[in-house]
């Protein structure tokens, strides 16, 4: 158990210092139809575009490399009880639903279903962009916006061993449904 702890307490400090780390900008464009966002990597280079798709029923993103091929997409499901998101891989397979707990008496509390692997915890303040996806008490990915003082922009550090497409996607979605109306 001690070693466990202790094992979790380094992994998770690995964040700190960058190790192993694939770091990247979520930035909202300020004009746009839909909302779009770019996500750039640590060098400030486009990585990725969310594509948000307005005048539909259901919020959809889609979320596309740099040559415009689709790697996520990520839509809401109306008509369930708990507000979630379905994640889509770039063939149509769902890969995770991103769902927010009905009642969360302290805090906002989030959960990521993989269809192929353990569920994620999202952990912290989803209202101010302050907060850590995990499986079983390591850090899977941290959101942050304390590093940028740009209106609509925040980093997201995605950890070694996670896939990138599906913790920005799970990104995307949580930021979707914790604020409907930007």
């Amino acid at each position: 158990m001690f070693q466990e702890r202790k094992d979790r307490r380094h992994a998770n400090r690995a964040f700190d210092h960058g190790e192993g780390v694939t770091r990247f900008r979520m930035r909202q464009k300020m004009i746009s139809i839909g909302d779009d966002y770019w996500i750039d990597d640590e060098s400030g280079d486009h990585q990725y575009k969310v594509n948000g798709k307005a005048l539909r029923a259901r919020r959809t993103y889609h979320i596309e490399d740099r040559e415009g091929r689709r790697v996520a997409t990520v839509q809401s499901r109306p008509l369930r009880i708990k507000d979630s998101m379905a994640i889509e891989d770039a063939d149509g397979q769902r890969v995770a639903i991103v769902k927010k707990a009905v009642i969360g008496p302290l805090r906002d509390r989030w959960r990521i279903k993989q269809e192929d692997g353990e569920d994620l915890r999202v952990v912290g303040n989803i209202l101010d962009h302050e907060y850590t996806i995990e499986r079983d008490g390591y850090k899977v990915a941290e959101v942050s916006k304390k590093w940028f003082r740009v209106r609509d922009t925040y980093g997201l550090d995605v950890g070694p061993g996670a896939d990138p497409a599906t913790v920005l996607a799970a990104a995307v979605a949580i930021d979707a449904m914790a604020h409907p109306g930007d």
